[in-house]
């Protein structure tokens, strides 16, 4: 049962939503999507609480974030800055548990919604942070050398992504063409990719940004950082193999990205951070942490209806925190909406790899999918990503991440 302080805010930590409680979408959680539903005709901002979404517009009216709350998506609140995304958090958290708001609320069910892109993506950056996925890819490629490059320990390697092609969640994916060559063909070819692939990922949302010539130390993370989202950055292995030297990924990764169409707030994780597993030699000092921003997020890969990977998020070997404060180190600057993610999650065992050309190792190592053997994506494939982390109540739920793969066009 809710009660009240002396200053009006409900001090109840249960929610009066049926079958919230004890859910991986209790008030512990609340991520946001821009959604339509019967009925609307744009995209509205909505918070997910249990099996249901509140229309933060209709709720959010006459408060001091009315504003902020009646846009299509969260280009504004990500702008305002972590004083009011706490602010908007903290009210949410009251409305949602205090018993007196409850008819007031219109709650909708989550499966009438139609989820969009929730921010205009800014820019992409992708990273490449995992030692298990870059020593696994080093062994595939180059089986006679060694498998991590002589910077890979010293930064937080990645590339300047493609923001237009990235897309929510349950945007089916064409098959890309390109240029493909084999090592035994002397000349190369133009052609679906054959070997197209997945990258488990988890991706961080800008929110303040910074101007052209300052940077973003590893301790300002949180003040510009609003939330997470799964990632799937699709990838053309064949295409990427031809073209990747020297300059490093281009079509073979600019087709698609899909992001989950929930994301959800950075606060929500507190409890899941964790230490890195160690990083040597040490780092430079910008990239030196004074707080632990490992997270204990934990993926699971669905293919063809059957998990094929559970990927921890825990054994990244560098932090969100260092990707950011490495990204803006040169002066570049950050915008509201700008996207940066993971690179590939991969553990190190054979189950816990988060693309299909480690699991099937180059593709000379079939693994099974759907009842029978596997090695890259077919026409009509469908993949989910899903994320669940430590919240505090209990494990949270993160947005999945949803797509099936179209036949190339002729």
């Amino acid at each position: 049962m809710s009660t009240r302080s002396s200053t009006g805010t409900s001090t109840s930590t249960t929610s009066w939503v049926a079958g919230a409680t004890g859910s991986a979408h209790d008030v512990d959680n609340l991520p946001y999507a821009a959604a339509t539903w019967p009925g609307s005709a744009t995209p509205r901002l909505v918070t997910r609480i249990g099996d249901h979404a509140v229309d933060l517009a209709a709720a959010g009216a006459g408060t001091r974030w009315a504003d902020l709350l009646a846009a299509p998506g969260l280009d504004p609140l990500l702008a305002a800055g972590p004083e009011a995304w706490a602010g908007v958090r903290g009210w949410l958290t009251d409305l949602l548990t205090d018993e007196q708001a409850a008819r007031d609320v219109v709650l909708l069910p989550v499966d009438d919604l139609v989820l969009h892109l929730p921010f205009t993506v800014g820019d992409f950056v992708d990273f490449y942070a995992s030692e298990h996925h870059a020593t696994n890819v080093g062994r595939i490629f180059r089986p006679d050398g060694d498998a991590l490059l002589p910077n890979w320990r010293h930064l937080p390697v990645g590339y300047h992504g493609r923001s237009g092609s990235v897309v929510v969640s349950g945007t089916p994916v064409r098959r890309p063409c390109g240029q493909r060559k084999a090592p035994d063909e002397p000349l190369p070819s133009y052609g679906p990719s054959a070997r197209l692939d997945i990258e488990a990922e988890l991706g961080f949302v800008v929110g303040r940004g910074v101007p052209l010539g300052e940077r973003v130390p590893t301790s300002g993370f949180a003040d510009h950082v609003f939330g997470v989202v799964g990632v799937n950055d699709w990838s053309a292995r064949d295409v990427q193999a031809w073209e990747y030297v020297p300059l490093g990924p281009h079509l073979g990764k600019s087709f698609a990205t899909t992001v989950a169409g929930w994301v959800t707030p950075l606060a929500a994780l507190e409890p899941a951070r964790v230490p890195l597993p160690g990083q040597d030699p040490a780092v430079l000092p910008y990239l030196t942490e004074s707080a632990d921003w490992g997270l204990d997020v934990e993926i699971e890969v669905e293919l063809a209806g059957e998990v094929v990977s559970r990927p921890p998020y825990r054994l990244m070997y560098w932090s969100p925190a260092q990707m950011l404060a490495h990204l803006t180190v040169n002066g570049a600057s950050l915008r509201p909406g700008d996207l940066f993610a993971s690179g590939t999650v991969s553990g190190p065992e054979r189950d816990q790899r988060g693309s299909l050309l480690e699991l099937s190792w180059g593709g000379r190592e079939p693994f099974t999918a759907g009842g029978r053997e596997r090695t890259f994506l077919e026409d009509g494939d469908e993949v989910v990503l899903r994320y669940s982390a430590p919240g505090a109540f209990g494990r949270i739920a993160l947005g999945e991440v949803r797509g099936t793969i179209l036949p190339a066009l002729p």
